[in-house]
């Protein structure tokens, strides 16, 4: 069990709707004692330092076992969710053989038994049986097994009434159903987001269409389905576009039970970086070859990622989704490859971006741009999740500073930096777009109940 000792660092706590200056003592394991400083005590410290917050929960995240160990196991997964700050990750089902049954579910928890690591692991089921969109998995039995809801991620639920059916039961049995929006008869062969980026590069188009049209089925099936079934829930994951989010805000303005989630990428990323920018989104001229942006070559198939990343103002409404409150939580969608998955042609990579060691960087270049408060940050990557999860999540109704209680806490230094490099990286995963690139907030301590997760190197 971890002790810790910090003063005069700024404290965010969700819980209690408070930020500013503060200490903690972390003693066995237990926050015991949470101070905020005021007057002179208070004098110096600010959001620029070192914050401490409670441990993010990341939504979305694929770590490879069973099935394709080169590019992630539980184990490396883990150890690169804790230096990314993550106390909670939740799993997706498509692995192999996929998330389908109970035995499957004993797997996993096995290996992060084996691992050792202090982060709490939870994992989502699939809706069909084997993600062959057929017919529904055992969804009773994965639920008593204990996932946290269902999805087919990697792959859209394409049948409507199999959607329907599994909203309903996922609903009586208190859990959501998480659909990864794409009418995947619009996006076949699509190589990149469709649009003047892809024109000029030569590469199919994939429409924002695809996921609008998905998300406003979903939506349709899910305002018929609550009139019986009230506890209903539906889940959008890695919404990415303008049209889509506005789908979800009216939805939510109906009353209807839906929540999403966005991804640091597609919060910060645009299609420039395809073309070779490496301008932050809310940089992006929409031109990148009259504006100098280009500072690379082209086609880097680390950027090739489902859904692809879109426009300067799809991650515009991103960022605006994020502060209305359209979109709950940010989610990594976490996704490692290996060298002879990625290290290929554009359009024959593998969709993915190992994004959960480097989310934090992303949210808080949208920080430091003034587009995005810090204490709207940290909510979006703790409270948020939580509330997504409801009484799945099991650890009380927000993630906050709590005196008493398992010390599940983040501690990064906004004022330091630290290079993105696959030396340095836990994943087995370096499939990402951003190496060599300079981050802020280097993650010193992760703390997951009570137990050191990660600890900075001096």
């Amino acid at each position: 069990m971890t002790d810790l000792d910090i003063s005069g660092a700024w404290l965010v706590d969700p819980a209690a709707g408070r930020e500013g200056p503060g200490e903690i003592v972390v003693r066995d394991g237990v926050l015991e004692s949470v101070v905020w400083l005021e007057g002179e005590e208070a004098a110096g410290v600010d959001d620029r330092g070192v914050i401490i917050a409670p441990g993010f929960i990341d939504l979305h995240a694929h770590f490879r076992e069973p099935g394709n160990e080169d590019a992630e196991t539980i184990a490396s997964g883990l150890a690169a969710a804790a230096h990314g700050g993550f106390t909670t990750v939740c799993l997706m089902p498509n692995t192999t053989p996929p998330l389908d049954e109970p035995g499957v579910l004993a797997r996993v928890r096995a290996a992060a038994d084996a691992s050792g690591s202090a982060v709490r692991l939870l994992a989502y089921g699939a809706v069909t049986a084997g993600r062959g969109g057929e017919t529904l998995a055992a969804l009773g039995e994965l639920a008593d097994a204990g996932v946290v809801g269902f999805s087919d991620d990697g792959s859209c639920v394409a049948s409507a009434s199999l959607v329907r059916n599994a909203l309903a039961y996922a609903g009586a049995l208190g859990l959501p159903l998480v659909d990864h929006a794409e009418d995947a008869t619009q996006t076949d062969g699509a190589e990149a987001n469709d649009g003047f980026v892809a024109t000029v590069l030569g590469l199919r188009g994939w429409p924002a269409a695809a996921e609008e049209a998905s998300v406003a089925r979903d939506l349709s099936i899910l305002a018929e389905v609550v009139r019986d079934v009230p506890a209903a829930r539906l889940h959008l994951t890695h919404v990415s576009t303008a049209g889509a989010l506005d789908l979800v805000r009216r939805a939510k303005a109906a009353g209807l039970p839906v929540t999403c989630d966005v991804t640091p990428h597609h919060l910060a990323l645009t299609d420039e970086w395809i073309a070779g920018s490496r301008h932050w989104a809310w940089e992006a001229s929409g031109d990148p070859w009259s504006d100098g942006a280009i500072t690379t070559e082209p086609y880097a198939s680390s950027l090739r990622v489902n859904p692809p990343l879109r426009s300067a103002a799809d991650a515009a409404a991103c960022r605006e989704a994020l502060l209305d409150g359209t979109a709950d939580a940010v989610a990594t969608d976490h996704a490692p490859h290996t060298a002879v998955e990625k290290d290929v042609e554009f359009g024959s990579a593998a969709n993915g971006i190992s994004g959960i060691e480097t989310a934090l960087g992303l949210v808080l270049a949208a920080v430091d741009a003034g587009l995005l408060p810090l204490a709207r940050a940290m909510a979006l990557l703790t409270s948020g999740p939580a509330r997504v999860l409801g009484s799945a999540w099991g650890r009380g109704p927000t993630p906050g500073l709590v005196e008493g209680a398992p010390a599940d806490l983040v501690v990064f230094d906004r004022s330091e930096t630290w290079t993105v490099e696959p030396n340095v990286l836990a994943s087995r995963g370096k499939n990402t777009p951003l190496a060599g690139r300079q981050l802020a907030g280097r993650v010193l301590f992760t703390v997951a109940g009570g137990r050191l997760a990660y600890e900075a190197a001096d």
